[in-house]
């Protein structure tokens, strides 16, 4: 499960609609825009993620590092413990 504090940085990616590079866990990294949270069919914690204008979920345990692709006073990247 996610911390609480890393759980801001993809509150505040959505908040902004930022554009990121998220690196999984196992697999290919993913490059979207955050839109929002939400669960999956199964109850996963997921970010909502606009991939080439399909929206995907992607579950918030399978992501190790969220890097914004965007200039802001916010934060760069972030790596999920």
């Amino acid at each position: 499960m996610i911390s609480c504090s890393d759980y801001d940085y993809i509150e505040i990616a959505c908040m902004y609609r930022y554009s990121v590079k998220l690196t999984m866990k196992v697999g290919q990294p993913l490059e979207g825009i955050a839109l929002d949270t939400a669960r999956d069919e199964s109850n996963n914690e997921c970010l909502k993620l606009n991939v080439k204008e399909r929206d995907i979920l992607v579950i918030l345990d399978e992501i190790n590092k969220l890097e914004v692709l965007v200039e802001n006073p916010h934060f760069s990247e972030v790596v999920f413990k």
